[in-house]
């Protein structure tokens, strides 16, 4: 079995692209569009003067809240370019913590499986996995720029 399937299958209910499927992308939300690389890349939360900040490489990123810029930092670690932000922004927080605590769980599980390789079969595995899911994120797709509305504001027959 090769390293990403084993990583997946040990991680279950804890794989990132299987929390963006059940709890993002089922919800109403909007779809995001990141400026990065398509690859691992360097985050930092920045809190400036202007407000709240994400920092991927070398570009900043300006975020509403603490919230958001965690879960976006999510993504933007993977090289996702466009994903979905649940509309309902109290709902960010939660998701999150779970995918945070994926993200870590994700990372030991893998420097665990990699521990007697050699440095270069270990970026290159962990370099695969990430890869893999950014694809399937990817293919989850970010949904519509602006959620649907119910435009009928009739409350009751007369």
């Amino acid at each position: 079995m090769n390293n990403v399937a084993e990583v997946r299958e040990q991680l279950g209910g804890d794989w990132i692209p299987r929390i963006y499927a059940e709890k993002v992308r089922t919800q109403r939300t909007r779809s995001f569009q990141f400026d990065v690389p398509e690859r691992e890349n360097k985050t930092e939360i920045l809190h400036t003067l202007l407000g709240i900040e994400l920092k991927v490489g070398n570009k900043r990123f300006s975020c509403p809240d603490l919230a958001t810029a965690r879960y976006l930092r999510i993504f933007a670690r993977f090289g996702c370019r466009n994903i979905a932000v649940p509309y309902d922004i109290t709902k960010i927080s939660a998701l999150a913590d779970d995918l945070e605590a994926a993200w870590h769980g994700l990372l030991l599980l893998h420097d665990n499986l990699v521990k007697n390789k050699s440095p270069q079969m270990k970026r290159r595995e962990r370099s695969g996995l990430l890869k893999q899911v950014r694809v399937e994120i990817g293919e989850l797709g970010a949904g519509e720029a602006i959620p649907e509305f119910k435009k009928s504001t009739k409350q009751r027959d007369t």
